[in-house]
């Protein structure tokens, strides 16, 4: 439970506030160059991790991709654009990179287990 709230909290801090703090303290291009960096760098490598712990345990955390992308749309509405369709685009690809991720984790983890019993 404590580590759910970890990912939790690294989830809004990294897809909420820092979108935020980048549109707000950093000048017009600063925030600009850094929104396209989160975007399409930083984002979507937090959503191979976050598809990575969730697919350790993926019958407990199969919700966490799906929370993490609602998270997103919520920052980047709220920061951006509200209602802004493009984001939608965004964060259905981040939804399917965190579900690969998750997919290939459990997959993994189920043929280790299984070539274990074999051995």
């Amino acid at each position: 439970m404590k580590k759910i709230v970890y990912y939790l909290t690294a989830s809004v801090f990294l897809l909420f506030i820092v979108p935020w703090l980048a549109v707000t303290f950093a000048a017009s291009d600063a925030g600009m160059i850094i929104s396209i960096l989160l975007l399409f760098a930083v984002n979507p490598m937090y959503s191979i991790f976050v598809g990575i712990v969730a697919g350790k345990h993926m019958k407990t955390l199969w919700w966490l991709p799906l929370v993490t992308t609602l998270i997103f749309l919520a920052g980047a509405w709220t920061v951006w654009d509200m209602g802004e369709p493009a984001f939608l685009l965004y964060g259905g690809c981040y939804l399917l990179i965190s579900s690969a991720a998750m997919l290939l984790r459990a997959f993994a983890n189920k043929k280790r287990a299984g070539s274990q019993l074999f051995e």
